[in-house]
């Protein structure tokens, strides 16, 4: 009988963005950090134990690992345009939940929604700056595009792994022009 009680593993991974940390338990990727550098990825792991109430473990072979591993590898390769990933939305809920999911399902690669835009197809036209304040606690990003939300004067808007890191992504999707240094 399999047991029920909560397992999280993790690894981090390069990419195009710089160190990733994944992590998934058996329901799914349950989170993506970015700039996973050693103090990030400690507080990471903090929440996680806080929120899961599961001590993470290290698992860079891990089975729940392999698939977000290697859509990750193919996305920042420009060969994956959608990810196909069994996701735990435990990190997310209420609004936010209703919000990242909105933007997962409807805002494909290539494409970007204003904040405002994203309020009103969750029905709720005044919460430009709660789908804000839903994107910087997104705990999937890129996963859960939050780097798509833009302004709707065309500015980038707030991202939490930095406006760089967001014109970076926006750059492999095509959005934005690659930088030229």
């Amino acid at each position: 009988m399999e047991s029920s009680e909560q397992v999280v593993e993790w690894s981090v991974v390069p990419s195009g963005i710089g160190p990733l940390l994944l992590a998934a338990t058996r329901a799914g990727l349950v989170t993506v950090v970015l700039h996973a550098r050693p103090a990030v990825r400690d507080g990471a792991l903090g929440e996680l134990r806080a929120r899961l109430g599961a001590e993470p473990v290290e698992a860079p072979a891990s089975a729940l690992l392999a698939e977000p591993v290697r859509q990750f590898a193919a996305y920042f390769a420009g060969a994956l345009r959608e990810f196909s990933l069994g996701l735990d939305w435990s990190l997310s809920s209420g609004f936010q939940r209703e919000v990242l999911r909105e933007l997962e399902a409807g805002v494909p690669y290539g494409k970007v929604v204003g904040y405002g835009d994203l309020a009103r197809r969750v029905g709720q036209p005044g919460a430009a700056q709660a789908v804000g304040a839903a994107m910087g606690s997104n705990p999937l990003p890129v996963v859960v595009p939050c780097h798509r939300v833009v302004e709707s004067g065309g500015g980038l808007g707030g991202f939490g792994g930095g406006l760089e890191t967001k014109r970076q992504l926006l750059a492999l999707e095509g959005i934005l022009p690659q930088p030229l240094f």
